[in-house]
């Protein structure tokens, strides 16, 4: 890929980034206060917003599988089944995001989002998950899979 195409291609990441941004902010879904409604089952407003998420998600899997959609490069995008196995993986992995999200206050999209409205006590959640992914990446071959 040659450097002027690659600049654009940061260039349009940069904006969806912005945007997705955006739309955190507006729909609440950056709010500590939400995210412990949601915590304390006393509010569905970020289960709704989740649902959104999962129901937009099924449904673009499905359009990517059936319509055999490309990435930028032209190259068809393959999604493998899952593999299962017992669930272990599934719902420790879950678990233990799921504390991470309530004792930051956030999850991973909404943390940038937090950075970027000015919320700087969240630098070091963002440090600690960039460095807990590198320290997976890192462990990933020699762990069980």
């Amino acid at each position: 890929m040659n450097k002027p195409a690659y600049t654009r291609r940061l260039g349009l990441y940069l904006l969806i980034g912005v945007y997705f941004g955006i739309v955190l902010t507006k729909s609440e879904a950056i709010s500590w206060y939400r995210i412990q409604e949601m915590f304390r089952f006393q509010a569905f407003h970020m289960y709704g917003i989740i649902g959104a998420a999962i129901i937009v998600g099924l449904i673009s899997v499905q359009l990517i599988k059936r319509k055999g959609a490309r990435d930028l490069d032209g190259q068809p995008i393959n999604i493998p089944p899952k593999n299962m196995g017992s669930g272990t993986r599934y719902w420790l992995g879950g678990t233990i995001f799921g504390l991470g999200w309530a004792l930051t206050g956030a999850c991973p999209g909404p943390m940038f989002a937090l950075i970027g409205n000015g919320i700087w006590v969240m630098l070091p959640a963002v440090v600690a998950a960039v460095l807990g992914t590198w320290a997976y990446g890192a462990l990933r071959p020699h762990l069980p899979h």
